[in-house]
C-alpha cells in the first residue's frame, strides 16, 4: 500500500508542468517587469526615457553659436499657458528670447515646453536660427530713422548722437543691448504686447541700409552720397572712410 502511494506521488510530480522562470511569467504576472517587459521603460528593452534624457542636456546651457562666438541672450518674457484636456488642465510655459552677438547681429525666438528651462532652450535655438545683420553707424547707432509695424504694434527708431544711451523700454531695450547699439531713441505706440513689439522692432531693423550698400546699388562712391550742405572735400572723404558697412 505504501509503494502504490509513493508511485502515485512520483507520477503526479512528473506530469506537472515546469514552473515558469522569473521574467517570463503569464500575462499580468510579475514577469512583465523583466529585461524585455513593456512596463520597464528604463531598462534595456524600453527606450522612451533613455531616448530623451541625453538630448535635453546637450541642447541647453550654452551661449555660443556653431562658430564658437559668444552670444548675448536676453529672456524677454515668460508666460504660463494651459491646455484643457479630458482629465483637467495641462500647464506649460512659453518663452520669448532675444539673442545677439553685440556686433550687429540679432534674432528672436519663441519656444513652448512643460518646463521653463526647456522652453528657454527651444526659444534660444530658434533665435539663433533667425539672426539678421543690421548695419550700424560707427558701431554704436543706426544709420537712419525707421518705422516698424506688426499687428497693433507700431515702433519708431531714431539715430542718436554719442552719449545718448539706449532710450527704450521693455522688450525693445533687450533687442538693442543684444545688437550692440549704444545710442538710440525709440518710441512704441499702440500695444504693450512683447511679441508684437519685438516683431515690429525687427521689421524696422530689417529696413536699415548703409551708405556702402546704397553706393554699390547705385554705382556711385560713398563720398558722392555724403557730399551735402557745402561740406569740404576733406570732411566728405573722412566721413566716407569712417563708414565700415
Amino acid at each position: 500500500m505504501a509503494d502504490e502511494t509513493n508511485q502515485g506521488v512520483e507520477a503526479a510530480a512528473t506530469d506537472a508542468p515546469a514552473a515558469a522562470p522569473e521574467g517570463r511569467g503569464p500575462r499580468g504576472g510579475r514577469g512583465r517587469g523583466g529585461p524585455g517587459g513593456g512596463n520597464n521603460r528604463s531598462g534595456p528593452g524600453g527606450g522612451r526615457d533613455n531616448r530623451g534624457g541625453g538630448r535635453r542636456d546637450n541642447r541647453g546651457g550654452s551661449n555660443q553659436d556653431d562658430g564658437g562666438e559668444e552670444l548675448i541672450e536676453k529672456l524677454v518674457h515668460i508666460n504660463r499657458v494651459s491646455k484643457t484636456v479630458k482629465g483637467g488642465k495641462r500647464f506649460g510655459f512659453a518663452a520669448l528670447v532675444v539673442v545677439g552677438d553685440g556686433k550687429g547681429r540679432s534674432g528672436f525666438g519663441h519656444g513652448k515646453a512643460r518646463e521653463v528651462p526647456e522652453a528657454i532652450s527651444k526659444a534660444t535655438a530658434a533665435a539663433k536660427k533667425a539672426m539678421i545683420r543690421v548695419p550700424l553707424k560707427e558701431g554704436r547707432t543706426l544709420h537712419h530713422d525707421g518705422t516698424g509695424h506688426f499687428g497693433a504694434g507700431l515702433v519708431y527708431l531714431r539715430a542718436a548722437p554719442s552719449g545718448t544711451g539706449i532710450i527704450a523700454g521693455g522688450p525693445m531695450r533687450a533687442v538693442f543691448e543684444s545688437l550692440g547699439v549704444a545710442d538710440v531713441v525709440t518710441k512704441s505706440v499702440g500695444t504693450s504686447n512683447p511679441y508684437n513689439m519685438i516683431r515690429a522692432t525687427f521689421e524696422a531693423l530689417g529696413e536699415q541700409t548703409s551708405p556702402k550698400s546704397v553706393a554699390q546699388r547705385r554705382g556711385k562712391k560713398i563720398a558722392d552720397l555724403l557730399r551735402r550742405g557745402g561740406a569740404s572735400d576733406a570732411t566728405v572723404q573722412a566721413d566716407a572712410e569712417a563708414v565700415v558697412e
